[in-house]
């Protein structure tokens, strides 16, 4: 995989040890955390605060993070680093999946994205040090909706810890239904003195040996990372600079049904189905579903392997000075960067719904055992296309503080900051693309669905019995270009009066500025049939091979009746053969003009109070937490749209929208929301606490569906025409949130806890439809040329013969111009719409606020330690329940609550002299991921239960150097996804165990 590479591996790791060296990371012991709850941006920590952690390593890390949920005001969980430049796990996401009731989102066999209580990502607010966050994604064929935050582009070296607030609060910032996730880094002038490491680690990713020799990368790639932190004698000056760079090379294997299953009643007529009894072919059924069961039948079968190149690059420098004893400033700037480079090879056969036979398990949701189609090896296409893409994604944020004590009562913060996220193409060809390669010699297509692995039974026309470079050549493709940017400017005042009582009255506001723009191009041909012939390709460009072998941990597979050939091809080589067979080179690569670019400019201004106070001298002590805040939001949305200046009238039920050049349309929007919060815990005894929360939160609409502009359909029909648009006076998500939680520390570094925690949430986005004819365009369905046809003796529903009419009478009059005659003696032509004819009407779907639904669950927690010998264990449970479930007995769109699943964590561990060896085990149960699949439709996706197992060992080899050894996903687990029904696969996806060995050097 060296097509795309700028920088030689040689430069980049020289570059990179200069990187780490000149900032080397962190301290010889853990810097004493921030409150176990600070507020976000608040100027002190609440009365609850945390001692300096005495003890490093596994143990300190979990006493720490226990220590977060003791002494937090509300539901608060939180871990801590090891040490500083030692996270407990090398990726921010896997870190949470530790924690009750949060579950992640894997992206090429890493954590990504975050579900906190079975509210999905979208609704999670992420914070650094307090600030918001921006996030930018893209999507591989269309333009990014997503708010979502991507913990992957963040190393975990330079974070000091991470809070997950579970519970409202008025000094909290808005956003997160779910949680508020901040994420913090280290402070120098919280840890004086000078201090200094380096980290060194040699990645080895098993998966890159599972895959074709031409897709591996490098079997060790480096990991580099360093922090210096010094303040000065006098404790007022202080500077820290870190910094990480990551490489990675990997890849993985994946068999699915890609593009969609067609799902239909047993009594369908409709194009796709099986037949109906009685019909041709009905006797190639096997356990025909009933007349009122659900079956789906697969739109294709693909095969894949993906080699992938990663480069993370992470840092930090933080500036703090204190002018005056009481005032202390911070200057902090952070960076990162994800660039990957993918490039895949693939085999696909694709259903067109001719003669078939199928067999089908039980109802009342059939799926099939066995599919077969029968095709024409003459006109018929064995697909194996290949891919090479790169992407890039890169977040900024320079921020200013100012604490201030203003005497021993009253304290203020000011805090302002920049930030900035986007995502979006690192290659001339795209952040995705695909060449289709084919060859046309395809016979009968047998797929057998029954094992997690489907066996695909090729037959192959002309006598061939493989693949046959000299009949294939390129087809379609598509080369497209996602882009995402989102920047955030956020000012904020907060202070804290402190009364001779000790209650304490905290008070803020603030504004924040978001704009996003999500923008997408796809440069396609929709040449299926071949671009030039199989002569314009030279046969040593397609070099078969086997893939069976990198799919040996998915059930079923090696079964020796699978077709087994794949093409892989040097892509660019084939790129442009391709160019100079069809004369353009810029057909084969992306397009610098977007055709879908969305802008959103969100203005936010919020305030706040809130009340603490704590009675310590009654019989059960209670301490108390009530605030409001109040949020106004105005949207403004502009969105490029391709402008409609007319109705063509081109085939009997065909009448194409005539477009001109884009231009950008938009709307506006606004709300406002009180949102009450009320905290309490009650000391029933020295060691056991009560809580009970309620408050209220909101989740903003997703960026696609608060979108200015309207968009046509390009095809019109008879009755008029379809469209949609955005909505951006949609409201956000309210959510009503109840919190108890019970927890016993009965001993310094052990816990057990046992949560309920229920959200009663309004606002749900649904879709409505209205009738429009405020475009004015003017059809000449029904106008003047139309009924002068009627009154001559042709019906209206008899469309050739008003065509004919109006081509041989009205033949050169405005907006009638006449072709050539078909076969058939019919007049082809076009027919527009003139002035005076009927106005269409389109039917417009939009985003609405128009649902309501409510989740609950139980999460249970339990550390122990066993004594002084070392060992312990931590381990959770969650369980999350709601009505709103997909009902996979019925066809259509429907309403479900998504990425709601009971989750599991256990961590064994033993930490005592110079050794540190922890096994951690995450489980998440099967859940729905999606409610549209492949084809666009209204059909769920089903993530499979899902388990891993990690393991870590570390050994203190003297005072200033620690070596570890890591293992990521140590029994090489499959990841599944499938339809309604679980032979109905929509991906298996197959990555491999990660090894980490490396060794960390303290100078001071």
């Amino acid at each position: 995989m060296r097509e795309l590479r700028t920088l030689p591996r040689t430069r980049r790791l020289t570059s990179a040890l200069l990187f780490a060296l000149s900032t080397p990371l962190a301290a010889q012991t853990a810097p004493a955390p921030q409150s176990a709850s600070t507020v976000p941006g608040s100027s002190q920590a609440d009365p609850a605060t945390l001692d300096t952690v005495q003890v490093s390593g596994i143990r300190g890390s979990l006493t720490s993070s226990m220590n977060v949920k003791r002494d937090a005001q509300g539901i608060v969980d939180g871990i801590v680093a090891e040490d500083i430049g030692k996270f407990p796990d090398t990726n921010l996401a896997e870190s949470l999946q530790r924690i009750s009731g949060v579950s992640i989102d894997r992206s090429l066999g890493e954590g990504s994205r975050v579900t906190v209580r079975g509210v999905g990502p979208d609704f999670n607010l992420v914070l650094l040090n307090g600030r918001q966050m921006p996030g930018a994604s893209i999507e591989e064929s269309n333009a990014s909706n997503s708010r979502a935050f991507d913990f992957a582009n963040l190393a975990s070296e330079s974070i000091s810890g991470i809070e997950v607030f579970k519970t409202s609060r008025a000094s909290t910032p808005t956003g997160g239904i779910g949680a508020t996730i901040n994420i913090k880094t280290a402070r120098p002038l919280d840890n004086p003195g000078m201090h200094a490491n380096v980290g060194l680690k040699g990645v080895h990713d098993a998966s890159n040996e599972n895959l074709p020799g031409r897709l591996q990368g490098d079997s060790l790639t480096p990991e580099i990372s360093g922090i210096f932190s010094t303040t000065s004698d006098d404790g007022r000056f202080g500077v820290s600079l870190s910094g990480s760079y990551q490489e990675r090379d990997f890849g993985y294997s994946q068999v699915g049904v890609p593009n969609g299953w067609r799902a239909f009643r047993g009594d369908s007529t409709a194009y796709g189905t099986i037949p109906q009894p009685g019909t041709p072919g009905s006797e190639n059924i096997v356990n025909r579903p009933g007349p009122n069961d659900i079956y789906s039948v697969p739109q294709n079968l693909n095969y894949r392997v993906v080699g992938v190149e990663r480069q993370r690059t992470n840092g930090q420098l933080v500036l703090q000075y204190k002018p005056l004893d009481n005032i202390t400033t911070t200057l902090d700037y952070t960076y990162s960067e994800n660039k990957i480079q993918q490039q895949r090879n693939e085999m696909s056969v694709w259903f067109n719904y001719g003669p078939s036979a199928s067999a089908w398990t039980n109802g009342p949701v059939a799926g099939p055992i066995t599919y077969s189609e029968i095709v024409n090896p003459a006109t018929s296409d064995l697909a194996t296309a290949g891919s090479n893409a790169a992407t890039r994604n890169q977040n900024k944020s320079l921020g200013f503080n100012v604490d201030w004590a203003v005497n021993d009562q009253f304290k203020l913060n000011f805090d302002i900051h920049r930030s900035t996220a986007e995502a979006g193409a690192d290659s001339p060809y795209g952040s995705s693309n695909s060449l289709g390669v084919s060859g046309f010699y395809r016979g009968t297509s047998v797929v057998d669905f029954s094992k997690d692995f489907p066996v695909l039974q090729q037959q192959l026309g002309f006598g061939l019995n493989g693949l046959d470079p000299s009949r294939t050549l390129v087809t379609g493709s598509a080369f497209r270009n996602s882009y995402m940017k989102s920047e955030i400017d956020q000012a904020q005042v907060n202070g804290d009066f402190t009364f001779e009582n000790y209650s304490q009255l905290k008070f803020g506001i603030g504004s924040t500025e978001v704009k996003n723009r999500s923008a997408f191009s796809n440069v396609q041909r929709d040449t299926w049939g071949g671009n030039g012939t199989a002569a314009d390709y030279p046969d040593d460009l397609w070099i078969p091979s086997a893939f069976a072998q990198y799919f040996d941990a998915i059930g079923g597979s090696g079964n020796p009746a699978q077709f087994n050939q794949l093409f892989l091809f040097d892509f660019e080589r084939a790129r442009q053969a391709a160019a100079q067979a069809a004369g353009d080179d810029a057909l084969y690569r992306i397009s610098p003009e977007f055709t879908t670019d969305r802008r959103v400019t969100e203005k936010s201004k919020n305030a706040y109070l809130q009340w603490n106070n704590s009675w310590d001298d009654l019989r059960v002590p209670i301490s108390l937490a009530a605030g409001v805040r109040y949020e106004e939001t105005k949207v403004d949305a502009q969105a490029l749209v391709p402008v409609a200046v007319g109705i063509d009238w081109v085939a009997n039920n065909e009448l194409p929208i005539r477009l001109a050049d884009s231009a950008f349309a938009g709307g506006s929007g606004k709300y406002e929301y009180w949102l009450p919060s009320l905290d309490l815990s009650f000391k029933l005894t020295e060691d056991l606490v009560l809580r009970g929360s309620y408050g209220e939160t909101i989740g903003r609409p997703g960026w696609g569906d608060i979108q200015g502009g309207q968009t046509l359909n390009q095809i019109a029909r008879l009755e008029g025409g379809t469209g949609q648009e955005g909505n951006p006076g949609l409201k956000p998500l309210l959510s009503h949130n109840i919190d108890f939680s019970l927890e016993w520390y009965y001993s310094d570094a052990s816990y057990a806890s046992v949560g309920f925690f229920r959200k009663n949430i309004d606002n749900y986005i649904g879709v409505t439809t209205r009738n429009d004819t405020s475009l004015g365009l003017n059809t000449p369905v029904g106008g003047a040329y139309w009924n002068e046809a009627l009154g001559n003796g042709c019906a209206s529903a008899d469309l050739t013969c008003i065509r004919n009419y109006i081509f041989r009478n009205r033949g050169g009059a405005p907006g009638v111009v006449r072709g050539a005659d078909d076969a058939n003696g019919n007049a082809t032509g076009v027919i527009s719409g003139q002035p005076g004819d009927p106005v269409a009407n389109f039917a417009i779907t939009a985003p609405a606020n128009q649902r309501s639904a409510s989740l609950d669950g139980w999460e249970f927690n339990l550390q122990h330690m066993f004594g002084a010998s070392g060992f312990g264990v931590s381990a959770n449970y969650t369980m999350v329940d709601s009505g709103l479930t997909y009902n996979n007995a019925v066809i259509g769109e429907q309403f479900a609550l998504e990425g709601l699943s009971d989750s599991a964590n256990v961590v064994g561990f033993y930490d005592k002299d110079k050794w540190q060896v922890r096994a951690a085990y995450n489980w998440r149960d099967e859940f729905l991921a999606a409610r549209f699949d492949g084809s666009g439709q209204p059909n769920p996706v089903y993530t499979e239960a899902y388990g891993q197992l990690d393991l870590s060992i570390g050994y203190q080899w003297n005072e200033n150097l620690s070596l570890s050894l890591e293992a990521i996903n140590l029994t090489d687990e499959v990841q599944r996804q499938h339809g309604r029904q679980k032979n109905q696969i929509v991906y298996a996806t197959q990555t491999g165990p990660r090894y980490m060995l490396g060794l960390r050097y303290k100078f001071w």
